[in-house]
């Protein structure tokens, strides 16, 4: 029997316990990826279930093993199968028709690393908007997307970069788009949005969660953007 074609792309979501968020992400994925992509869900917990009735055909895999969102997905690499990996959190909510143009992108241009622009669900404070603004002034001015931008990228090219840093407690997003800057690789918009929930600044306080995203990004690019410097 002559085995199945690869899939172009994969899509790879690291959740954690309790964490359910990735089954209202699913049929937003299923239909676009149908003969094209799978996902791999990475998750520290047994599989559930009802996965199979999740899944609608099978597009779906589970990957169990330690927590740690950079050990997680790191660990999903290595299962998957496509071309083109696209990293999403579970809480991500892409426009329709998201795969088809991502796909054009990434075999425009697969030397790059590409992002979408980050929207916020209405789950949050109104102040979320200034969030939103900051997004978009640090990818589209400053080549520094995060993780919940979508990150996507050829798979050989992740796998040149060192794929996620295991060795660092947060930032294992930002540091991968400061290793493809070094590696001299471009960072590109998509040009779509993509949603996340905003729940947190809600739960957290706006200002108290928005300063300490602020201190933590700061506390790693300032030595990042140094070695950049020093290297061009």
């Amino acid at each position: 029997m002559t085995a199945p074609p690869a899939p172009q792309l994969s899509v790879i979501i690291p959740v954690g316990p309790g964490d359910d968020a990735w089954r209202a992400l699913l049929p937003a994925l299923l239909p676009e990826l149908a003969g094209r992509g799978e996902v791999l869900i990475s998750a520290t917990t047994p599989e559930p279930g009802d996965l199979t009735r999740t899944t609608a055909g099978g597009a779906v895999r589970w990957c169990e093993g330690p927590s740690g969102r950079a050990r997680q997905q790191n660990r999903a690499v290595t299962a998957a199968r496509g071309r083109f990996l696209w990293f999403l959190h579970a809480d991500s909510t892409p426009v329709p028709g998201t795969v088809p143009i991502l796909l054009a992108a990434l075999a425009r241009d697969p030397a790059a690393l590409w992002y979408f622009d980050l929207r916020f669900a209405a789950d949050g404070p109104p102040a979320v908007l200034l969030n939103e603004a900051g997004a978009w002034f640090r990818s589209r001015a400053l080549g520094l997307p995060f993780g919940d931008q979508g990150l996507a990228l050829a798979r050989d090219r992740f796998e040149a970069l060192g794929g996620f840093r295991e060795d660092v407690p947060y930032g294992e997003d930002h540091l991968l788009v400061w290793a493809a800057r070094r590696a001299g690789g471009a960072v590109r918009p998509v040009g779509l949005p993509l949603g996340t929930s905003a729940r947190r600044y809600r739960e957290q306080g706006w200002l108290r969660t928005t300063a300490r995203f602020a201190a933590r990004t700061w506390a790693q690019a300032l030595p990042e953007a140094w070695q950049w410097l020093r290297t061009r």
